[in-house]
């Protein structure tokens, strides 16, 4: 999972090419907000449908009526099973059932390659993201190029691979008995692809180190998004180290941000999209992690968001007759062809390793190792561009993995004085 020679020889290849100027719009139809409304217009169309159709079924009481050869399909789109891992007379979720034997030699195990995965996809992922955002393809000296501007489609192509690879893999393994309604999904999945959209989108108007600042400052909405959505308690300790953690990156990025790029300023626009993506996919973690309530398995939840992924963002591309002329453009860049499938298959793998991670180590957790993605994503442009760490960069690492270690020694702690307290008492007071 290393990133080796190679594949560094690869990156930094990759990262090559002419650089674009500032995120100018060529018309008003170009410009974000536009293009916002556009995209939420395609997903309305089917979203509205969706629920008065949910609405109507639920009224006539289906569940108990209906007959014929669309009542399977109608039940586990609409009522689902309804049987929960949650005890009904408890309103929050409670922790997540480990077998017994399990020691913490295994889970930091199963910490450390859910880390890994993510580290190795997202990584790369990062790389191609930058290349595909801000650079030009089928430039030559006489002509500039054209450069890639429908974000929209490049999370189409993320969420069809992931759809793909998270389907065939339950139809060839065992998988638990499906227990949530299908439509359960379609929340998690349109935050996702609207945060994912806000992500490739800002970095028309902010430079790359930028975003990944923002990005490591989202534990702490996490947490809070988390007490909204699914009603969680947290210790003080967990303030206090994702408080570390985002004052730790913050340093060590501000500290080895380039400031060469003075094209690419920060401006409202970016970090209008920046709040949007950290909200949607605060959202977006949390509403997972509460549908795990369920007896389900990370890739079912993969194979149910991505169901409706694909559904909002390919009726949205067609209703705008976006997919077509994307395709086009695949056609004249096979660069670009490249980038884009290799992009799709580092975020269909990411997505396994979130769904592992948010499943067994909860949504804080999946934040905080994705913050500490942030800084090593800075490492690797140092290692390719040539960049250097400084002191207060070298401290604010430092700064990250102390809090790390101490969230994971405090969990161990919690744990173990869990077990010996009597039934009802908690170890500590929560917030």
């Amino acid at each position: 999972i290393l990133c080796s020679p190679p594949l560094l020889a690869a990156l930094s290849a990759m990262a090559t090419g002419e650089e674009m100027p500032p995120a100018l719009q060529d018309s008003w139809g170009d410009f974000w907000l536009f293009r916002f409304f556009i995209n939420a217009a395609g997903y309305a169309s089917i979203v509205i449908p969706g629920f008065l159709l949910i609405q109507y079924f639920k009224r006539r009481n289906y569940l108990e009526t209906g007959r014929g050869i669309c009542f399977p399909v109608i039940k586990s789109c609409v009522f689902g099973s309804e049987v929960k891992s949650v005890h009904p007379e408890d309103g929050s979720l409670p922790p997540r059932v480990e077998p017994a034997e399990s020691s913490t030699a295994r889970q930091v195990l199963k910490l450390l390659f859910c880390a890994a995965g993510l580290q190795a996809s997202y990584l790369t992922w990062g790389v191609l993201q930058e290349r595909v955002m801000t650079r030009t393809y089928g430039a030559t000296e006489t002509d500039p190029g054209e450069k890639f501007k429908d974000s929209q489609f490049l999370v189409f192509m993320n969420r069809i691979l992931a759809f793909t690879v998270a389907g065939l893999y339950c139809a060839l393994t065992k998988q638990p008995r499906h227990g949530a309604a299908m439509y359960k999904y379609s929340f998690a999945s349109l935050s996702n692809i609207l945060s994912s959209w806000c992500q490739y989108e800002a970095l028309k108007y902010i430079s790359f180190p930028t975003q990944v600042l923002a990005k490591a400052s989202k534990v702490i909405p996490v947490m809070m998004m988390g007490k909204l959505v699914s009603h969680k308690s947290y210790e003080y300790w967990e303030y206090l180290t994702a408080a570390l953690i985002s004052v730790g990156v913050s340093m060590f990025l501000l500290s080895s941000a380039p400031n060469r790029h003075v094209s690419t300023v920060t401006t409202f626009s970016g970090v209008v999209l920046l709040a949007g993506y950290i909200v949607f996919d605060s959202f977006t973690s949390n509403w997972q992690d509460a549908l795990f309530s369920y007896k389900m398995s990370p890739v079912q939840m993969m194979f149910g968001v991505n169901v409706f992924s694909c559904l909002f963002t390919v009726g949205s591309l067609l209703e705008q007759g976006a997919l077509l002329e994307s395709i086009h453009f695949m056609a004249r860049h096979s660069e670009f062809t490249a980038h884009a499938v290799l992009l799709s298959v580092c975020s269909a793998c990411g997505q396994l390793f979130i769904f592992c991670t948010i499943n067994h180590f909860g949504a804080a957790v999946f934040t905080i190792i994705m913050t500490l993605r942030q800084a090593f994503a800075i490492l690797l442009s140092c290692f390719i561009y040539g960049h250097t760490v400084t002191v207060v960069g070298g401290l604010g690492i430092a700064v990250v993995f102390v809090a790390l270690f101490l969230r994971v020694y405090a969990r161990s702690r919690m744990k173990k004085r869990s077990k010996k307290l009597p039934a009802g008492e908690t170890p500590v007071q929560k917030v």
